[in-house]
Parts: C-alpha cells; sequence; structure tokens
C-alpha cells in the first residue's frame, strides 16, 4: 500500500548525520570564476576526467621546452591539475631537468633516494610493502609544502598500481554553506611523524624533529596563481584544528577528509612503461592504489619546492 493509499499525510522521521556525503547533484567546476576555456596550440590535450586529469600527447620530456611550451603545460597544470604522458623513454637526469622548469627542486629526507639527491625512489615489492595508499597532498609537514610532483614508474607490475588523484577545489566548492563558513579562517597543524612512523625507523624519524617541527597551515588555502579555494587538510599530516577541542577537531577533520573519496572529483590513471604524471600538490590529493602485490613496482619521483600556503 502506498502512502497515498494509506491516507497518511507524512512520512516517518529519518535522522541522517549532519557531516557525511550526501547523493545528488555536485558543482564540477574545472576552471576558475571567469576564466574561459581556451584551446593548446604546442600539443594534443585528452582529458581523463571532467575537472581533472588530462594526457598530453606531442611533447617530448626529453627535449628543453621552449617559453612558449613551458607556459602552454603550465596552463594545462593550473586548468587540469594533473598531466599525464606516455612513452616517454627519459632517464632520472630528463625527469629532474624537466621539472626544474617549475622552480628549485627539495628533497626528503624519509624517502630513499634514486641517482640523486633530487630523485627519490618507491620501490615496492613483497619485501617493501607500500604504506602510499592513503589520500594525501605530498610533504605539508614543511612551511612551504611543494608545488608539485614529476613521477615516472620504472617498473610496471602487470596488474594493478594505479594512481588516483581528487580536485580539492571541487572539493571545497561542494561543501555545505555551514561548513564553509565554520573553517573560514582556521588553521590546522601539520607533522611529518604520524605519516611515517607507521614504517619508517623510529630513530631516522627523531633525528629531523628539530628540522621538521609541526606547522600549521589554513583549513582552506588560496591557490597562489588560480585564486581558487581549495581544502587543504589531509590524513597522513594533518593532525588537528588549532583552538579547538580535541574531539570536535577530530570530527571535523574526519568530515574534511573523506571529501577526498567522492569520485565526481577524481581520476584514476594507468600506468603503462615509461609512462609520467606531473601534478599540482597545492590543488589535489593522490593515492596510490596498492594492489600489484607479489608484483614489483618502482616509481621514481621530482618534487618541485612550493610557497607558504595563505
Amino acid at each position: 500500500m502506498t502512502l497515498e493509499m494509506s491516507g497518511r499525510s507524512a512520512l516517518r522521521e529519518a535522522r541522517v548525520p549532519a557531516h557525511d556525503i550526501l547523493e545528488g547533484p555536485r558543482v564540477l567546476r574545472r576552471l576558475p570564476e571567469g576564466v574561459e576555456s581556451r584551446p593548446y596550440e604546442l600539443f594534443r590535450l585528452t582529458p581523463l576526467g571532467r575537472v581533472i586529469g588530462a594526457e598530453i600527447s606531442g611533447v617530448d620530456l626529453g627535449r628543453p621546452l621552449t617559453p612558449e611550451l613551458r607556459e602552454e603545460l603550465n596552463r594545462a597544470l593550473l586548468e587540469w591539475k594533473v598531466l599525464f604522458f606516455r612513452d616517454q623513454d627519459i632517464t632520472p637526469a630528463q625527469q629532474r631537468d624537466f621539472a626544474r622548469n617549475w622552480g628549485p627542486l627539495e628533497t626528503n629526507p624519509f624517502i630513499p633516494v634514486g641517482d640523486t639527491d633530487e630523485v627519490t625512489r618507491f620501490d615496492r615489492s613483497a619485501g617493501m610493502p607500500a604504506f602510499e595508499n592513503i589520500w594525501h597532498t605530498d610533504v605539508t609537514f614543511r612551511p612551504n609544502p611543494a608545488l608539485g610532483s614529476v613521477l615516472r614508474l620504472v617498473t610496471v607490475p602487470p596488474i594493478g598500481g594505479d594512481t588516483m588523484w581528487a580536485d580539492m577545489a571541487a572539493a571545497y566548492d561542494n561543501l555545505p554553506d555551514e561548513i564553509k563558513e565554520r573553517i573560514d579562517g582556521l588553521k590546522a597543524v601539520h607533522d611529518y611523524v604520524p605519516g611515517f612512523v607507521r614504517f619508517a625507523d623510529h630513530e631516522m624519524l627523531a633525528r629531523w624533529q628539530d628540522t621538521y617541527p609541526p606547522v600549521e597551515h589554513p583549513v582552506v588555502r588560496r591557490h597562489p596563481e588560480t585564486g581558487r579555494r581549495t581544502l587543504f587538510v589531509n590524513p597522513a599530516f594533518t593532525t588537528h584544528i588549532v583552538g579547538m577541542d580535541r574531539d570536535e577537531s577530530d570530527r571535523l577533520l574526519r568530515y574534511l577528509f573523506i571529501q577526498a573519496h567522492v569520485p565526481e572529483y577524481q581520476v584514476r590513471f594507468r600506468w603503462t612503461q615509461n609512462a609520467v604524471a606531473f601534478w599540482d600538490n597545492r590543488a589535489t590529493q593522490h593515492y596510490a592504489v596498492n594492489d600489484y602485490a607479489p608484483h614489483r613496482r618502482v616509481a621514481e619521483r621530482v618534487a618541485i619546492a612550493g610557497d607558504r600556503p595563505e
């Protein structure tokens, strides 16, 4: 019997958690307000997602970039947040030199290096399990987190090992107005220890505590080039919100963390030999899918130094 047939005038009361991801339409805005989409003249761009992720063809990363090509690639990076390049048979030095087009490079004392200090190496196999399968923004424990990273897979497993990225501007756009008002102006503490303590050598981590003390960053940062507001907390490094009761902080952070889980904000990349990903660390989070054991997966990454979030 339907409600109409039963003569009832109202449904029973049904409570839905106030802080949760709900179904329905989402705002999927790729570009900042007032910015119009323009064609690219120096390469072909193929979108892989609605708001994030595009594959670039017609660019050889082993060759020096002209100023014009660097400018157009930077526009594509700002508009699509992560760029993918296939069939790039390049050396670690060429990967490093490509990244240098965006500024000075940074090193990471917590990750093994490759051929040079600027190239970190993630060699994952059955004997060296992966711990990158958590949504995170790189090195937010630094006062100046990385601008972006260039990742190249050296050894691709026969199945699995994809990487996913989430657009944190889209995540912010879709927050309820009351949440936006609540987090406006708040700061959160970021610390390297929670992100590495589960798998790194504790004595080594302790040696770096004075070099990398906990830092505060805005919960919502404004992108320095696009001006877009992006959600800037992540479960790998964000420990608590400044000035807030710990239980309340934990509840709010859990809600903000799960925003990266929404598929409409994501792109997923299936790696092939000699593929390269270049992402904007100021606008995204990423997640390395850990589903390739017992096969080996080796990746090399170069990180570009960034600015202080505002």
